[in-house]
């Protein structure tokens, strides 16, 4: 367990600096947009320290692909739902979602579909990647025991 905690703090501390910068573009869009014009210390402060800490926990949750004794669907689950409550958490505390049954509704559906379109596009290249090692393993193999034997 000391292993993975360790390994989940060196991936989540790898991407943690990317969190201020996924704010700027953050509030670059909500300019943009009309919706952001002017931003206290303390909103600017709030948004650089949460998103360097879903930054943080976002990197450091693929550790659960690395538990062996973890089945993939279990730790699927684990990985979505600590990101789904670290991304909803998130948007409520910076503003960027309105309180209420209706917004967090339709925020859990956006993630919900979105996770599972990645997870559909990783599953198919990891798959088709396999694919293509098995086949050149099989040819290997094949290859080796047609191949003449060596005389002495």
């Amino acid at each position: 367990m000391k292993k993975i905690a360790l390994e989940f703090i060196r991936r989540g501390s790898t991407v943690c600096g990317l969190g201020p910068i996924v704010l700027a573009v953050v509030y670059l869009i909500l300019q943009q947009r009309g919706v952001a014009e002017v931003l206290s210390v303390g909103e600017v402060c709030t948004g650089i320290f949460s998103l360097s800490a879903l930054a943080f926990v976002a990197g450091g949750m693929n550790v659960v692909y690395q538990i062996e004794r973890l089945p993939l669907m279990t730790a699927i689950l684990i990985h979505g739902t600590v990101l789904y409550f670290g991304y909803l958490g998130t948007y409520l505390l910076n503003d960027w979602l309105d309180r209420g049954l209706t917004p967090v509704l339709t925020f859990s559906a956006i993630f919900i579909v979105a996770y599972l379109a990645i997870w559909a596009v990783i599953y198919t290249v990891i798959r088709s990647k396999t694919k293509k090692l098995n086949q050149m393993l099989r040819q290997k193999q094949i290859d080796s025991s047609t191949a003449a034997p060596k005389t002495q």
